[in-house]
């Protein structure tokens, strides 16, 4: 009976003996930054209006030193997320309030663009530490945009019925008010006016509909199977161009178009693995890039190889003048020219 059974399971702890820690969700393990971090508000952190995407830019922004480039170009090579994506982000911030972008025009005449960054849209900016840029100006407030609010009707007024006149009550006599003591005037400097910013509007991206992948004039079976032996076969090479059955059916007929006009299955591989970009997001689109961007013209037949040629001289025949007997060149026979000329003299 005292032998100790050590088969048997431990026992659960008890919850009373694990602290504050909740008996569900998150449990939060915090250590106290000495250097290297940012302070960001719940306000951000939980937003409820904006996307993960947008908030996880805010943040970053937050925390990058004045100065720093937040272009949508520099912010795609720093994420994996697209361009559009992240414009979209931009956009959602700047709507909220956390972010305000401007065009400016310089005094050289050169457009900058000047983003301003707000941990707590609508705070007064007045009193908060300057930057060098409020220094120099003072930035715009960013503040949520809000819709513009909508007139409410006046309420019609209702009539009163007419009340006796009251007999005036009598007044009190005014008190006597301290006269307030005059304090010296003191010169308050001027600002000197600044001239406004030159509002220039953002520029709209261009959507110009992509070309239409090139077709072959007769797509046989013959082609159709080589040019899916060749897309099919680009994996082998290079691992980034992996394609599904649907991007090979959709392909085919753009690489059957190079091998109507008689290109190697060589020179296609060559063409469409050259100077891949890293990472290659979308294999299929840029294939199809290449296939219609690149695509070689016809060889030329052997009458366009030929040398042109040059037009025959014509050649006026030799006549014998019927008086003189005297050689000249005349497509008809007839006289020659000092003949003809005593022939109207003496006419």
């Amino acid at each position: 009976m005292d032998t100790q059974q050590i088969t048997a399971p431990p026992c659960a702890r008890p919850v009373a003996s694990r602290g504050s820690a909740p008996s569900s969700g998150v449990i939060h393990i915090n250590v106290r930054h000495a250097a290297g971090f940012t302070v960001i508000g719940n306000h951000l952190a939980q937003h409820r209006g904006l996307s993960l995407v947008a908030v996880g830019l805010a943040v970053h922004i937050q925390s990058l030193p004045a100065g720093a480039k937040i272009g949508i170009k520099r912010l795609a090579e720093r994420f994996p997320e697209s361009e559009t994506r992240i414009a979209a982000a931009l956009r959602e911030l700047e709507a909220t309030g956390y972010l305000h972008r401007s065009r400016e025009r310089l005094a050289d005449g050169r457009i900058v663009t000047r983003t301003v960054s707000c941990n707590q849209p609508g705070a007064d900016t007045a009193s908060t530490t300057a930057t060098p840029l409020r220094r120099a100006k003072r930035a715009p407030v960013c503040a949520p945009r809000e819709p513009d609010p909508v007139p409410e009707p006046a309420p019609a007024p209702v009539p009163q019925a007419p009340q006796a006149p009251r007999p005036p009550e009598p007044q009190p006599p005014p008190a006597p008010q301290p006269q307030p003591r005059s304090a010296p005037a003191s010169p308050m400097p001027v600002p000197a006016p600044q001239p406004a910013p030159i509002r220039v509007p953002l520029p709209t991206a261009r959507t110009a509909p992509p070309a239409p992948l090139p077709q072959p004039h007769t797509l046989t079976p013959e082609l159709q199977r080589t040019a899916a032996a060749v897309l099919a076969d680009l994996r082998r090479g290079t691992p980034q161009l992996s394609l599904t059955e649907a991007d090979i059916h959709t392909l085919t007929p753009g690489v059957a178009a190079w091998l109507e006009r008689d290109a190697h299955p060589d020179t296609i591989r060559q063409a469409l693995t050259a100077d891949l970009p890293v990472p290659v997001k979308h294999p299929a689109k840029l294939l199809r890039h290449r296939i219609t961007t690149l695509l070689p013209p016809p060889l030329p037949g052997a009458q366009d190889l030929a040398p042109p040629t040059r037009p025959r001289a014509i050649v006026i025949p030799l006549q014998n003048c019927d008086r003189c007997d005297r050689a000249f060149r005349s497509r008809h026979p007839g006289h020659c020219r000092d003949c003809r000329a005593d022939l109207s003299t003496a006419a």
